[in-house]
């Protein structure tokens, strides 16, 4: 086999799954097809959607989603998810003005939702609320220095958190004998970073845009409760969507649910306590307290890992890129860099190449690394 393609051994290691551009119907035929190993200038050039789409982890990953959607036996909610996961559109701006805009703005302010925000700030870009910034699946899991910070990071890191969530599922029934809500469980923890793809926009440099903070925790959760409010899912799903950054455990964990579950409300121009969002005085999440939330929020602790994974190993390819690709000292913190990481990390993930550098050490990694991008 030419040295310009990936040898077997690379290509099972990249986790390919044949045929699996067959069962997403959103990605175009020719997607999700075997990569080959390109040159650094190639990777400067390729947009992010196109690095999503010949990845083989980030096919199998967004094929596994769809498939677990798929399996949510009520029809709306399963209707309104595969919506969500076809266009995830920021339907929640839709209709809003300027006026509207300034008066949720000052009203999440009054509230303490907002700190250190300013108003132009306020929401990331938008041109059309009925269409998504980007497909779900070419997103980023999280800011660009942290965990799944590349192409298809979003549905990696989705695609895991919902088989551990589904594994807990599968436990309680199997020591407890009884049933948890499992649509509840499969919807709220695919949805819980759904706007991920509108709060991480890549910019012209091949980083992601810088998050901001709404109620303590990243943007993207609060938005995210918001739209799933607006687009009419069960109370019950987002409730537990809303559990994802923290639990009802204590007093004090529990507000913080509450407080983003109201930010949401007013993004969304609902009554939380109406919507069944929250018990009546609107200080506790519904009583009693649903376990699915605590499913969602133990799902989603894929990043306890994957964020010091992704510290340890950025590093790493700097050195890699400084060394081997003819990548300046300058160029580290622009394009080159960007592109050249991002193009790797989407094609082997960082999890994958970690833990190439922690089991069979520096050289390995750096061989798997080459067989991606053809060294200068």
């Amino acid at each position: 086999m030419s040295n310009d393609h990936l040898n077997r051994r690379d290509f099972l290691k990249l986790g390919a799954v044949a045929g699996a551009a067959l069962a997403v119907s959103t990605v175009p035929a020719q997607a999700f097809a075997a990569p080959s190993r390109i040159s650094l200038n190639e990777c400067i050039e390729m947009t992010p959607v196109a690095m999503a789409e010949v990845s083989a982890p980030v096919s199998a990953s967004w094929r596994s989603i769809k498939l677990a959607a798929a399996e949510i036996r009520n029809p709306t909610i399963r209707n309104r998810v595969e919506a969500i996961l076809d266009n995830p559109a920021p339907t929640v701006t839709k209709g809003l003005g300027r006026s509207d805009k300034k008066s949720i703005y000052k009203e999440l302010t009054t509230q303490g939702f907002l700190l250190d925000v300013k108003e132009n700030d306020f929401l990331p870009p938008v041109k059309d609320g009925s269409k998504a910034s980007q497909p779900f699946y070419s997103a980023p899991g999280s800011g660009y220095q942290s965990h799944h910070s590349y192409p298809g990071g979003l549905a990696t890191h989705t695609d895991l958190n919902v088989r551990v969530s589904m594994a807990l599922y599968d436990g309680y029934r199997g020591v407890y004998d009884y049933l948890l809500d499992r649509d509840v469980v499969i919807a709220a923890q695919i949805l819980h970073d759904l706007h991920k793809p509108w709060v991480f926009q890549w910019n012209t440099n091949g980083e992601s845009r810088t998050e901001l903070t709404i109620g303590g925790t990243g943007e993207h959760h609060t938005l995210s409760i918001a739209e799933t409010i607006v687009r009419g899912l069960p109370a019950e799903v987002c409730v537990a969507q809303a559990c994802a950054h923290n639990h009802p455990r204590t007093p004090k964990d529990e507000a913080s649910v509450v407080g983003w579950i109201q930010a949401a409300s007013i993004l969304a121009g609902v009554d939380p306590v109406k919507r069944g969002l929250l018990e009546n005085g609107g200080k506790t999440l519904p009583l009693p307290r649903r376990q699915e939330g605590f499913v969602t929020h133990l799902g989603d602790h894929d990043w306890v890992l994957t964020v010091p994974a992704a510290q340890w190993i950025i590093p790493i390819m700097k050195k890699i890129a400084l060394r081997d690709y003819g990548i300046s000292e300058s160029d580290l913190k622009n394009k080159p860099f960007n592109q050249f990481r991002n193009y790797v990390f989407s094609q082997a993930t960082i999890m994958s190449l970690y833990e190439t550098y922690a089991t069979r050490g520096e050289v390995e990694l750096t061989r798997t690394v080459h067989s991606i991008v053809t060294p200068a």
